[in-house]
């Protein structure tokens, strides 16, 4: 397990403390679920929400090496894959269990992802749903667009881009 960080306060009074260890073949199907609750609001709005396709989709492209789980004061609270490609590296399956979203701990995550692949001096890109809240979280780590259609917005930090705000 990667070391532990505490969050600044959350609203509850208390920091929260969170660490990263490695997936395995069997967290899928907890990832799968946390995937269809987090993204089934924006892909409904989106009209594309199809219950079974939403967990086969990550089940296809679950990758256990490239994939953490994110634990929060002991309990899961969500995942995230950071995947080499040809130019750089794509981040994909970012999911935060709802309760913990909006608490500061995506940016800390992300932070410390992002923080060590600034060290290898690699280009990160994703895509986010258009019109998903997450989109500005990705925005403030330096994140800018590249491309964007319909449905996806695609997006690049170059290595060392700075934190935008809190």
């Amino acid at each position: 397990m990667r070391p532990g960080r505490a969050l600044p306060g959350n609203g509850s009074g208390r920091s929260m403390e969170w660490a990263l260890r490695s997936a395995e073949q069997a967290d899928v199907e907890v990832i799968a679920e946390l995937r269809a609750t987090v993204m089934r609001p924006d892909l409904e709005r989106l009209g594309r929400f199809d219950e079974r396709r939403v967990r086969r989709r990550l089940r296809e492209s679950f990758s256990p090496g490239h994939t953490s789980v994110v634990i929060a004061d002991g309990d899961f609270a969500g995942c995230v894959t950071l995947r080499p490609a040809e130019d750089g590296l794509w981040l994909e399956h970012f999911y935060l269990v709802p309760a913990l979203q909006g608490r500061g701990l995506g940016s800390a995550v992300l932070r410390t992802l992002l923080d060590g692949v600034d060290a290898d001096g690699m280009p990160v890109r994703l895509n986010v749903l258009r019109g998903s809240a997450a989109r500005r979280l990705y925005e403030r780590h330096g994140f800018t667009v590249e491309v964007q259609d319909p449905i996806d917005v695609f997006m690049v930090r170059r290595p060392g881009a700075g934190i935008l705000g809190p």
